[in-house]
């Protein structure tokens, strides 16, 4: 017997929602504002009324039990006829609501109804609707009065219609149950490492505990995790499994492993998120909700839509989903977000899980045992999370607003008197930085009233917005809006001891920024919401470093997997005498390209050098291609389209003509590129890749100067070497690859980074000059041949 749960809102959702999907007007209230609002009308009743009541009932569906659980804003049993009270807020006028917003409040009441009744019988029941229009709270309270045989009636029929939905997630759940059980895993045999990764993983499903691995490129990470996943599926410990990543390309990967696995028998639902500007239909493109045919009417075509998509496809990718989509007429973004409830294994970017403004609601608003999440390149996580929690506005759209609003149709003076208000603040709150010598000051506490400030101007957007008819342009305005509304949810989660606040005055403009200098408490609470995760990935050392980090350092497991290629495949050769601080910088610029040149002389192929900057990139590929215009260059550009980057990587595809490659380290082609056999045979690295020095980075190294002391590790060292590591890793992706890594920096002798080498860097040597590191490189490639 499977036992599953289903939220009272995300039923009732499902079920009654209809009309349009319009994502710009009638937007929901922050969950601040809207926890206010109800404790304030829930403060208003007398003693018998009982606040946020826990409610559940239990449905059987053949041999399944499925549990319906909510919380019902107020319940009042001041008479024999109990009331239920649903409390909603939004910007829209209670008049302008549309009849399915309605028919969705009272349903939701009507289930809750049903639940009271069960544990407390009564002949009738009043159910109590209770809106709030915002920001002036202009409150509408209306009633229905039902007998008890009304509601039985209404869930009755409720239960009917959601059966066959029952019905197809049984079947779903009895196809990957088993086939799951059935799987072998899909190679011959298991690489060096896969085995014990792919143990670890099961046992931390198992026992419920988190897990961090690091393990070296080649493992084979991505089957090693998923399949454990997938058998832990196939014993019921659960029930969906969350690929997280960074990059499209390891998104890729994901859907290769599941791909191989379906092809050994397994059956189940699969489905890669794609962000919503890579997933748009052409013909939606610059078209306004209101007028576009793919949002009109969504929710009155998506029931269809998911039971087609579900029914006939078992991987669904991108574009799959824009095909269905066309064919049903639906938005294709939030169709993907639909379809995912149907779906056991969901791929997609970190922001889905570690975002508090974009996280998937569907899944992520109480803790599941049910999930589990596979966090892909997880030394990603940290600088992503940060960014995630962190917001800033500035003040330069105000005046161009302002100016828009006096030339539109339409009474817009209020607004235009709240965007001066808004303009006033910052120039109040923010006078400090512009008299200052810098025009810059960072603090360890919030400002508290440009905070109200920022809610006042979100309180007056959101009047306004529903009085719109839709043919003005208002992006700009729309964009403004929603980053300033961001900015005020970012501030429910500051905390003096791990934020800053940045208050900058440059070209005449404020800027206020919350920087987020330690996210391990956020990262915790979303990993929390499952029964276990794994991060895993080729550069997690120390692991008690990214334990810190992942706010897991009392309760994680660790496992470090050896390489499971031959070390001797691989030369490590440190070339001591090039300096590459940037006071030196203008001297190595020869003692770089004179090495680049003896790594191709060595043995004629294709190599990839690695930066720390595009300014010293460019300077040494244009002295390199003066010095040596014979050989063939080639270079990473900032802001390269899809095309441009693909152009790079073919370029490699041609092993006759040799071929030095320039890119960023840490950017583009420094990871989730795979380069194999002659396509690369070796790989240089200029500069042990410290984050370029600026004043935010210092703050974080100050903080860990005071939680851990060692602060520069943390906010340079570490990240910069892991870059290292990571495009090390492109060199060698197959058993049978070879090549050679020249570390193009004297500070790779010191202890510092010693002690930082990855374990599979066994065969590391040393040279003080070019004519040492020819013989070096010249020994390798006689013993690699003859290894062949």
């Amino acid at each position: 017997m499977m036992l599953s749960q289903i939220g009272v809102r995300q039923l009732v959702e499902f079920l009654f929602r209809s009309g349009d999907l319009n994502v710009a007007a009638g937007s929901d209230n922050s969950m601040q504002a809207g926890g206010r609002i109800h404790r304030k009308i829930q403060k208003s009743w007398p003693a018998t009324y009982q606040a946020e009541v826990a409610l559940s009932t239990t449905i059987d569906y053949y041999d399944d039990q499925y549990v319906i659980s909510g919380r019902a804003d107020g319940i009042d049993t001041a008479t024999d006829i109990p009331l239920i009270e649903e409390i909603k807020t939004s910007d829209v006028l209670f008049a302008e609501l549309p009849v399915g917003t309605l028919n969705l409040y009272w349903a939701q009441a009507k289930v809750y109804a049903y639940m009271y009744l069960a544990e407390h019988p009564a002949t009738d029941i009043t159910l109590q609707l209770t809106y709030v229009q915002t920001p002036n709270e202009v409150t509408t309270v209306t009633q229905q009065k039902l007998t008890n045989e009304e509601v039985q009636q209404f869930f009755t029929e409720l239960v009917t219609e959601y059966q066959k939905w029952l019905k197809l997630r049984r079947e779903l759940n009895t196809n990957r149950v088993q086939t799951a059980q059935a799987l072998q895993f899909p190679f011959d045999h298991y690489r060096k490492g896969q085995h014990e990764l792919a143990v670890s993983t099961y046992k931390s499903i198992l026992l419920e505990i988190p897990l961090l691995v690091e393990a070296p490129t080649g493992t084979g990470k991505t089957i090693s995790t998923l399949f454990p996943a997938v058998k832990a599926m196939g014993e019921q410990l659960i029930a969906r499994v969350f690929y997280l990543t960074a990059k499209q390309s390891t998104r890729r990967v994901a859907e290769q492993a599941l791909t191989l696995m379906t092809e050994r028998g397994l059956n189940l639902k699969a489905i890669t998120l794609t962000a919503k500007d890579k997933i748009v239909l052409p013909e939606e493109t610059d078209l306004a909700p209101e007028d576009n045919p793919y949002m009109v009417g969504y929710y009155d075509r998506i029931r269809p839509a998911i039971m087609d998509i579900v029914e006939h496809e078992t991987l669904i990718t991108r574009e799959i989903v824009q095909q269905y989509a066309r064919k049903h007429m639906v938005d294709p973004f939030e169709y993907s977000l639909d379809v995912s409830l149907f779906c056991d294994v969901i791929t997609c970017d970190y922001n889905y899980l570690f975002d508090p403004q974009v996280h998937l609601q569907r899944f992520f608003t109480v803790p599941d045992k049910n999930n589990c999440f596979l966090v892909d390149e997880a030394h990603n996580l940290v600088k992503r999370s940060r960014q995630m929690y962190s917001a800033e506005i500035t003040s330069a759209p105000i005046w161009p607003l302002i100016n828009q609003l006096n030339e539109a149709p339409g009474d817009n003076q209020a607004l235009v008197k709240a965007l001066k208000a808004f303009k006033r603040a910052f120039r109040k709150y923010g006078r400090s930085a512009r008299e200052s010598d810098e025009h810059r000051l960072f603090q360890t506490a919030d400002v508290p009233n440009f905070n109200k400030a920022v809610a006042k101007f979100i309180d007056a957007v959101a009047d306004w917005l529903p009085k719109q008819d839709g043919e003005s342009d208002w992006q700009t305005l729309l964009d403004y809006y929603f980053n300033c509304r961001r900015y005020q949810l970012i501030s429910t989660f500051y905390q003096p001891e791990k934020y800053q606040t940045q208050v900058s005055y440059v070209d005449k403009q404020y800027r206020f920024r919350q920087i987020c200098l330690d996210p391990s408490e956020q990262i915790a609470d979303s990993l929390a919401l499952g029964r276990s995760a794994i991060l895993f990935s080729a550069t997690l050392s120390p692991l008690t470093y990214y334990q810190r980090l992942f706010g897991l350092a009392d309760h994680s497991g660790v496992q470090a997997l050896p390489s499971p290629f031959d070390s001797q495949r691989q030369r490590v050769i440190i070339a001591s005498q090039i300096q590459t601080t940037y006071k030196n910088r203008p001297n190595s610029i020869p003692q770089i390209c004179d090495t680049i040149n003896t790594m191709v002389q060595a043995k004629p192929g294709n190599y990839l050098i690695f930066f720390p900057s595009f300014k010293y990139l460019d300077e040494v590929a244009t002295a390199f291609a003066n010095q040596f215009p014979h050989l063939q260059l080639i270079r990473q550009t900032p802001a390269m389209s899809d095309d441009q980057r693909q152009a790079f990587l073919d370029a490699f595809s041609d092993t006759k003509t040799p071929k030095v490659g320039f890119a960023l380290l840490g950017g583009l082609f420094s990871e989730g590129i795979d380069l194999r056999g002659t396509q690369l045979i070796g790989v240089g690295i200029v500069g042990v890749g410290l984050p370029q020095l600026n004043a935010e980075t210092n703050l974080l190294r100050d903080y860990f100067d005071e939680q851990v002391g060692d602060g520069f590790a943390y906010a340079y060292q570490l990240p910069g070497f892991n870059n290292v590591a990571q495009a090390v890793g492109r060199l060698i992706r197959t058993e049978t690859d070879g090549g050679i890594v020249v570390l193009m920096d004297q500070r790779f002798n010191t202890p510092r980074y010693q002690r930082l080498f990855p374990k599979h860097w066994s065969q590391i040597s040393r040279t003080i000059n070019n004519s040492q590191l020819a013989n070096q490189l010249t020994d390798f490639w006689r013993g690699f041949t003859n290894k062949k």
